[in-house]
């Protein structure tokens, strides 16, 4: 898929996995800004750096470091987007966490994690990406990552999934006057540095000697597909639903093999 506008994109999440693999996919198939957001300053140098090794123009790509889920630090980042690019028209929300633990073990420690790190930053994140995109006359489109475990009975911390979406549903509805599109993806399985580190996958790891045969092999047990969404099909269908102009908000695109069915 080409894309022939030049949006400007912000991506929270942008240091590894998902969201640094959908700003590789957007420098090669746009020529808009991209505005890069994570909490690890030195993983955004790093695709930032990479981005430039590749041939991408410098000044097409900004760093943003802080964490999204404090609101003075989105100020802060929109007077920054403004001041730069006078405009925001696409944006992924990308804010989750490797930390799993079943329910009977948790404690409110580890549930406040969770939601800090998943529905609160999303939170903070829609309502400032919103008013900015509003602004756009010609609206804008943002797609929010969580897991296809959000729609299935899982522990920590993919029980924060549902709550998640019933946000994303409720923020599209508010920003369609607006011409603003707000959909979900739920992956199942991209090979990014969350899912390694997963203690139980790197259990079957140790038991089949390295990654690509783990996945192969679980693949086959529990998706009916046989594989797994990876992370170029995730990167792709992300870039769909940003790009496309028709009457598209408020839908979750399950990513998982078929494995939430």
């Amino acid at each position: 898929m080409q894309i022939r506008l030049n949006p400007v994109t912000l991506i929270t999440g942008a240091g590894s996995g998902i969201g640094a693999g959908c700003a590789r996919e957007l420098a090669r198939k746009s020529t808009g800004g991209l505005l890069l957001a994570d909490i690890d300053e030195a993983a955004l140098s790093l695709v930032a750096d990479e981005l430039d090794l590749a041939g991408v123009s410098p000044e097409r790509v900004s760093t943003l470091a802080f964490d999204v889920s404090d609101i003075d630090r989105w100020g802060q980042a929109a007077a920054f987007i403004q001041a730069q690019y006078g405009r925001l028209d696409w944006a992924l929300v990308n804010t989750n966490t490797a930390h799993a633990q079943a329910v009977a073990e948790s404690d409110l420690v580890d549930w406040g994690r969770t939601t800090s790190t998943q529905l609160e930053a999303t939170i903070q994140s829609l309502r400032t990406i919103m008013p900015l995109m509003a602004k756009n006359n010609q609206g804008g489109a943002i797609v929010v990552t969580t897991s296809a475990a959000a729609i299935k009975a899982e522990p920590l911390p993919h029980n924060s999934g549902p709550g998640l979406l019933q946000v994303m549903r409720a923020a599209s509805r508010e920003a369609a006057h607006s011409n603003v599109r707000i959909n979900a993806i739920a992956p199942g399985g991209p090979t990014t540095p969350m899912w390694n580190e997963m203690p139980w996958f790197q259990d079957l790891v140790r038991d089949h000697g390295n990654e690509n045969t783990a996945l192969e092999e679980i693949s086959h047990l529990a998706r009916p597909l046989a594989r797994y969404g990876a992370g170029a099909d995730v990167n792709r269908l992300i870039l769909m639903l940003l790009a496309e102009e028709g009457p598209i908000t408020g839908a979750t695109l399950v990513v998982d093999g078929g494995g939430s069915l």
